[in-house]
Formats: structure tokens, C-alpha cells, sequence
């Protein structure tokens, strides 16, 4: 539309269009929906058809897990419901075999998930939130995993968040491609980003959802209205003050016990000096007795040392005359190895080590050919040409080879000169859609479908003049087709496009304006009307 007014004030804000939820409660094996379309609802039914069950649906998903208390609404003991039971779905419980306990009995086992989804819509500027939760289980004992879910777009559960598999990882990546579409690992960040979207400034603002959503009776009115709606004074300050005056109480009464303990405890102190003193005098006594024995073990050990040294020269006289016996028997080995040598020599050895000189060289050279020979074979299986070695061969190849990369050079070309004009084409579509991507967000900002360019001029004329734009508006800012003409609205916008972009300039700004248009480069075209003054706006 132009010109976006709504009908009425009855829906305005945040509300909630559309609840649904899977494996919740005994709202089990498929998708029930509760269709608000942003009215107020009513639910009735026995005891324990699942009234405070959906209630509870919405608690999950407005309020921080560790606040919530389930099937308050109905009354009940905190401990009766839990997300475990809800996710598992327990509907009854029976005894035992042994008949001395009972344990609850699930419609789910620990392979199924659960969602919670509800889409809010604000119907007064177009706006869609859906917020979601995706349970499962990783631990058989423990509470259930979940994730958190916020889109500006409407959701399903039976669109958005079925065939998987098993893999809640799947479903995760699944949702994160799609647009528009957050995920969340903690109830933080998911708070604060549908508080931000609905306009909610304080968390006591979710604390009296909770109280007010699963209320039952208000016993004291003053007290609900100063623990749930105001804010709490700041005591803490006071608190530390008053402590930290009891401590300076408490050391001072603590240090003159102390005082009178000292005194108590020295006066028996001068018979405890005199003690003291004599066995000072004995310990001293002994320490000098002590110290005389350092002197006495000394002369006995340098007794040791001598006889230990006189051992080891007679040793060492006896190592010498064995290291004489081995050089002499070292001298004569070298001479008989020298004798062999030159009798080798005289018998053909140089020959000898000359032949495994060439056998190792000749080795290193047929372990390089057999190398290159190798790679010879490997590259012309890769080439497709004959792998045997020979002399006509290798000259067929090396034709082949020629011919084939001229080929592939050609082709290389050939595919660079498309890769270039492929990359000018989407540097083009790049820009195109920048600008369309401007004038989409632009239009999205505006009430009315005239093009950023005539609203850019409109605001440097305005500027100029020193106007709100209000009072120079377009002539298609003004027209709205009747409601039961609405089809005809996209064929009257194309008719009457050139009067749309007409500016309509009031009699006392329309010199201002001429003159203003006169001396300034538009790059754009501006066709002005003069507004009657009879016409009312």
C-alpha cells in the first residue's frame, strides 16, 4: 500500500497469532495448533486435559528456565511436573514388581524431540517474530538439551523442523542457512533479543508474566504489588555498613581479651627466665663438647687418607707397566699390518679396490637412469602415449607431446577469456543489485512506492527551504484506493505514475521553491504543481 493505516487500535502490538507444539505433554506423535490470530482465548476442559499444559508451553518460552515453576497454573506441588516429564511425556504412574515403589510412565523414549513454536505478529507495521524451542535427550538421567529459535518470519513445526533424521545437528544447520532465522545455545541472548523486538525495558516485566500467567489467588494485594511491580530498594549498602561495624565491635572486645590473657600469661614469666637460663648454660656446654669432636675425627681421617694413598701409587705402578707392555705389543701389529699392505699391493690389490670404485659409481648411475626411466613410464601413462623406451618412441612421443599441449595452452585461453567476461558480468549484477537491493530497504522505510531519487531531491529542497517535508508532499503520498477497489490499486499506480511524482507546492513556497530548482543541478527530473489553497491537508 501507499499509505499504511490501520483500522482499528485493538491489535495493536506484539501478539500471539499462532501456537503450536510436538511431543509436549501428552500432545503427542504429531503437531497440534492453537489458532489466536492475535485475539484473546479462552481454555476450558476437565481436570487434566492439558489446560495448564499449553500454559505452560508459553512459560517456556517467555521466562528463564531456572524461574519456571510447571503446572502452577493448576495449583500443584513444584516437584509434580518438570521438563523431563513434559518432553517424555508422562501420563500416569504405576507400581513396581515388588509393589514398594512407583514410577511414572512415559508416552516418548529418550529418541524423540519436542518443539515449542508460537508466531507473534504486529499487525499495525507488518511485523512477524516466531520463537521456538527444540528439546532432546543427551543424558538418559538428566534434564533435556534444547536450543533457542527466533525468526522475523512466520514458522511451522511440520515445515520448518521435521524429516531430519535423528541428527539434531542436521536439523541445527538446517535452520541456520535458513534467512532471517537466529539460533541460540542459552536463554540470555534469545531473552534479549525478543525483549528488544517486543519493547520490554525490564525483566520484572517477565516475573509478573509468570505470576500473573499461572495465578490463582492474590492473597495480600500490597504485598503481590511490592515484591511483582516495583522495584526493590538497595539494602545491600546499609547491610555491609551495619557488618562492618559489628567486626570493629567484635576486634575491639576480641583485643582486650587478648590484653587480659597477655597479663595473665606473664606473670609467671621470671621463674620461666631463671629455667631458661641454667639450660642455656648446660645446652651451651654441651655444644663445645660437640664442636672438640670435629677435631678428633679429622686426625683419624687423615690417618685413612694416607694409608688409601699409598694403595693407589702402588696401582697406579702397576697400570703403568701394563699400558708399556700394550704399546709394544700395538707397535709390532702395525708393522706386520704395513708388510701385508705392500704385499697386496705387489700382488694386484690397487686393482682390486680400483674395480669397486667403478662398481659403486656405476651403480649410483643406473640407480639415476632407472629413476629417470620410472618417471619416463609414469608421465606417459598420464599422457596416454606409448610407454616403451626407444629411440623411435621417444620421438613419437615427445611430437605427441607437443601437439597436446598446444591443445591445452588453446584451452587455458579459451577459459580465461570466459572466466574474464564472466567476472565483468558479475561485477555488473553485483551493482544492480546493490542499487536495488538501496531502493528496496529505502522503500521498506517509506510509506508510499515513489523512488529514493525523487525523495533524496525532496529532502535537500526541503533543507534548502527550510521546510518539513509534510508540507511538500507528492501527489501519490496522497492517494489511497477505497478498500473494495484494492485490485485495481497496482493498475491506477502505473496510470497516474507521472501525477504520483508530481511535488505539490503551496502558493507562499512556490517562489522559494522556483528559485531554489533554478540554480541547482537536480541530475533528475522534478515537476512541480502549485496546491490550492482550498485543498486541505
Amino acid at each position: 500500500m501507499l499509505l499504511d493505516f490501520a483500522a482499528s487500535d485493538d491489535l495493536a502490538g506484539f501478539r500471539l497469532q499462532r501456537l503450536e507444539i510436538y511431543n509436549w505433554g501428552t500432545f503427542h506423535n504429531r503437531v497440534w495448533t492453537m489458532n489466536l490470530d492475535g485475539e484473546n482465548g479462552l481454555l476450558t476442559g476437565d481436570i487434566g486435559s492439558g489446560k495448564s499444559t499449553i500454559v505452560d508451553a508459553v512459560t517456556t518460552l517467555l521466562v528463564p528456565p531456572q524461574r519456571i515453576a510447571y503446572n502452577k497454573a493448576a495449583g500443584a506441588d513444584s516437584r509434580e511436573r518438570s521438563l523431563r516429564s513434559y518432553v517424555l511425556g508422562y501420563y500416569k504412574t504405576e507400581r513396581s514388581e515388588s509393589g514398594q515403589a512407583s514410577k511414572p510412565v512415559a508416552l516418548r523414549d529418550h529418541n524423540c524431540y519436542s518443539v515449542i513454536l508460537a508466531v507473534f505478529t504486529n499487525s499495525g507495521y507488518g511485523q512477524v517474530l516466531t520463537l521456538a524451542q527444540v528439546f532432546w535427550h543427551k543424558d538418559l538421567q538428566g534434564q533435556p538439551a534444547r536450543f533457542y529459535l527466533t525468526a522475523s518470519q512466520p514458522m511451522s513445526i511440520k515445515e520448518d523442523f521435521a524429516d531430519f533424521g535423528q541428527d539434531i545437528s542436521k536439523l541445527r544447520k538446517r535452520l541456520r542457512a535458513t534467512p532471517k532465522v537466529d539460533i541460540y545455545d542459552s536463554f540470555p541472548p534469545y531473552a534479549g533479543m525478543f525483549r528488544r523486538r517486543f519493547g520490554i525495558d525490564n525483566d520484572q516485566a517477565l516475573d509478573l508474566f509468570h505470576q500473573t500467567v499461572s495465578m490463582k489467588s492474590v492473597g495480600n494485594l500490597t504485598t503481590f504489588v511490592r515484591t511483582h511491580m516495583l522495584e526493590a530498594s538497595d539494602t545491600q549498602p546499609r547491610i555491609k555498613a551495619l557488618l562492618g561495624h559489628f567486626d570493629d565491635l567484635s576486634q575491639a572486645h576480641a583485643a582486650v581479651i587478648k590484653a587480659k590473657r597477655q597479663i595473665d600469661l606473664l606473670t609467671p614469666l621470671t621463674g620461666d627466665c631463671r629455667k631458661h637460663r641454667k639450660l642455656s648454660d648446660r645446652t651451651e656446654h654441651w655444644r663445645s663438647c660437640r664442636d672438640a669432636l670435629q677435631f678428633y675425627f679429622a686426625t683419624q681421617k687423615v690417618e685413612l687418607l694416607q694409608r688409601r694413598l699409598e694403595k693407589l701409587a702402588g696401582e697406579k705402578t702397576r697400570l703403568s707397566q701394563k699400558i708399556d707392555r700394550h704399546n709394544d705389543k700395538r707397535q709390532n701389529q702395525a708393522a706386520q699390518r704395513d708388510e701385508l699392505k705392500a704385499n697386496i699391493a705387489e700382488n694386484g690389490g690397487d686393482r682390486i679396490a680400483r674395480i669397486k670404485i667403478d662398481i659403486q659409481n656405476l651403480s649410483q648411475s643406473k640407480a639415476k637412469r632407472q629413476a629417470h626411466a620410472d618417471r619416463y613410464q609414469h608421465l606417459a601413462r598420464r599422457a596416454e602415449v606409448p610407454e616403451r623406451i626407444a629411440a623411435g618412441t621417444f620421438l613419437d612421443n615427445l611430437a605427441a607431446i607437443d601437439s597436446l599441449k598446444n591443445e591445452l595452452d588453446q584451452r587455458q585461453a579459451d577459459l580465461q577469456n570466459s572466466h574474464t567476461e564472466k567476472s565483468v558480468q558479475m561485477e555488473g549484477l553485483k551493482v544492480q543489485h546493490q542499487n536495488l537491493r538501496q531502493e528496496i530497504e529505502s522503500l521498506q522505510k517509506r510509506r508510499s512506492n515513489i523512488d529514493s531519487r525523487q525523495i533524496k531531491i525532496r529532502a535537500k529542497l526541503c533543507a534548502a527551504a527550510g521546510v518539513s517535508e509534510d508540507s511538500l508532499p507528492f501527489a501519490g503520498e496522497l492517494i489511497k484506493a477505497n478498500e473494495e477497489d484494492a485490485a485495481w490499486e497496482g493498475a491506477a499506480e502505473r496510470l497516474l505514475r507521472n501525477f504520483g511524482l508530481s511535488l505539490l507546492v503551496p502558493d507562499k513556497l512556490y517562489s522559494q521553491v522556483a528559485i531554489w530548482v533554478d540554480e541547482t543541478q537536480l541530475r533528475g527530473r522534478l515537476e512541480e504543481l502549485e496546491k490550492p489553497p482550498a485543498w486541505q491537508f
